[in-house]
């Protein structure tokens, strides 16, 4: 379904064209101004250079030849040469008519269905979920939503740390102190008490160091311990990660990119990419437009040791082999750009990925504490990532305690956790990713303002109008749009037309914080159609069939919105 914004720029097009002008002039955008009109054109202003003819002349001569237009109720040319312009009624309800019966809502299909990889998550096993954790598993899923959504085969990718120095420390700790298979509070116990030991014994850290080194060389006591702690942290890690409502396609770690990494090495040196500098190789990654130096990338140091870039080009040669994606998104912290820009372009100079191939690295910004620096625990350490979902879950129990209303234990419980998930799920992404913001819990549960519970809040106020119309005896099936009958009516259908448009610029721009300006935008404009329109009292029985054929085409898009965003709407709050 061809989005509303195209096919009235197609109509200026001929009125352009038919008044002698380039169609290239003839772009409608939705206004600035909704106190003077619905949609304007600017293209006169843009025309002046090469008509020589004043701005105004050539708006009304645009004007004059739309008239009779099927589309627009009102066209009108104002100084010093705007085209303002409001939809035609009819029109409006046609298009709006139409979206509820396509699929999707006439979302447009790509012309290219592109196979994309998500990587998010990047936690390190044996080590409990922590809110560092948070914001890639909360951006990274709603981008893998979105791009799946906007009709395209996406895989999320959770990357797992599953193969460094940590593995080396916790198994000289388990052989130093006698202890066998560890469970997994045991386990995480085990990693700090390590860490903290190898600061301050060299000789406790070289003996990891040599560990680490004989498991990536198959050791095959090392590896058995290896495969424990890999699988109960794998089955924590998948429990933790579905309460937040992520999930990941693919479970693979840097242990998996292992075997790519010498073949890709000899490959570099033998295409005369890869060279030595200081003992280390590396491959040069500088470009003659850099306002800044872009330092080599470094494949591996002046000890054969491999890092985290050649990892991450282990496993892009991993990544082309089993998927030939044609997008790779990263959602890393944006402190890592230097990294993923040395990363980059060493892929595509070695030729590791093809020149077409969209690698994209969507950095994050920090979520901090009402102090502004990065949240903590009142004791000043490192929250557990279950320990702040357990705070939201209390605090929305309270908030629905103050509400009133009449549930059952399970019910109660149930609409708690998809409250508490929508209040952390919205506050984080209805910010830009790259933006660091404040967490603040009061507000985030809040059931009014720019909130998770807020959009919940009118979903549910829509599911209720519907079950107590349908308790009437409603019907659903076969209900026709009528013409709008209200201003308020008219806004709401004109932003439900801008939502084809919305949705696929927040996929091409990797940006689901634009789906939360949406639908905040849209929870408003139906509330206050709500608070102006008698729904069920109206005795016209096509109107009354109209407005609830405008709540469920409401409720639908609302639904899918957040459910990209990664979160559902419970039936009663």
């Amino acid at each position: 379904m061809k989005k509303l914004l195209d096919i009235l720029t197609n109509e200026m097009a001929r009125a352009f064209e038919s008044a002698g002008y380039d169609e290239k002039y003839a772009k409608v955008t939705v206004s600035n101004r909704p106190d003077l009109c619905q949609f304007q054109c600017n293209g006169a202003m843009a025309a002046v250079k090469e008509y020589k003819k004043a701005p105004l002349m050539i708006a009304q001569d645009v004007v004059e030849k739309l008239s009779g237009s099927a589309c627009f109720k009102k066209a009108e040319a104002v100084k010093p040469g705007f085209i303002n312009l409001d939809l035609d009624d009819a029109a409006l309800r046609d298009y709006i008519a139409e979206m509820s019966e396509s699929e999707k809502f006439g979302l447009e299909k790509p012309e290219k269905k592109e196979t994309i990889i998500v990587d998010y998550g990047g936690p390190n096993v044996a080590k409990p979920l922590h809110i560092g954790h948070l914001r890639a598993a909360i951006i990274g899923e709603s981008v893998k939503r979105i791009g799946k959504y906007a009709g395209h085969d996406v895989q999320g990718d959770i990357h797992l740390g599953d193969w460094g120095l940590q593995m080396g420390l916790i198994i000289a700790y388990m052989k130093e102190n006698d202890m066998d298979m560890p469970s997994l509070s045991e386990l995480e116990k085990i990693y700090p008490a390590a860490s903290a030991k190898s600061s301050g014994d060299e000789d406790f850290k070289k003996k990891a160091m040599d560990i680490t080194y004989e498991l990536q060389h198959g050791n095959e006591e090392y590896t058995k311990i290896w495969q424990h702690i890999m699988k109960i942290s794998v089955e924590d890690l998948k429990k933790n990660y579905e309460k937040l409502n992520v999930f990941f396609e693919i479970w693979k770690g840097e242990s998996d990119a292992q075997p790519f990494i010498d073949p890709m090495v000899e490959k570099m040196k033998k295409d005369g990419f890869a060279h030595e500098s200081q003992g280390a190789l590396v491959v040069d990654v500088g470009e003659e437009t850099d306002t800044k130096e872009i330092p080599p990338c470094m494949i591996l140091k002046s000890d054969n040791a491999s890092l985290y870039t050649t990892t991450d080009l282990a496993t892009l040669v991993q990544r082309v082999k089993d998927y030939d994606p044609d997008r790779v998104i990263y959602v890393v912290d944006k402190r890592q750009d230097l990294h993923f820009v040395q990363v980059f372009r060493c892929a595509k100079k070695t030729g590791i990925v093809k020149d077409d191939t969209k690698l994209l690295f969507l950095g994050f910004g920090t979520m901090n504490g009402a102090d502004g620096k990065p949240f903590k625990t009142r004791a000043g350490g490192v929250m557990r990532l279950e320990t702040l979902l357990s705070d939201v879950y209390e605090k929305c129990c309270e908030r629905m305690k103050e509400n009133g209303g009449e549930m059952s234990e399970d019910e109660r419980n149930d609409t708690a956790r998809k409250i508490a998930l929508a209040a952390i799920k919205y506050g984080d992404l209805s910010n830009q990713a790259s933006k660091d913001y404040v967490f603040d819990i009061d507000k985030f549960t809040s059931f009014e303002g720019n909130t998770g519970p807020y959009i919940l809040y009118t979903i549910v106020r829509i599911k209720s109008i519907l079950r107590k119309y349908m308790e009437e005896g409603g019907r659903t099936e076969g209900v026709n749009f009528t013409a709008p009958a209200s201003d308020a009516e008219r806004q709401l259908l004109l932003l439900l037309t801008g939502y084809n448009a919305m949705m696929q610029g927040a996929f091409e721009d990797t940006a689901p914080h634009r789906i939360c300006a949406y639908v905040y935008e849209l929870a408003n404009a139906f509330n206050h159609f709500y608070h102006e329109t008698k729904i069920l009292a109206e005795e016209n029985t096509e109107q009354k069939e109209s407005y609830i054929s405008l709540l469920l085409l409401t409720k639908g898009i609302l639904e899918d919105c957040i459910d990209v965003l990664g979160f559902e709407a419970p039936e009663k709050m």
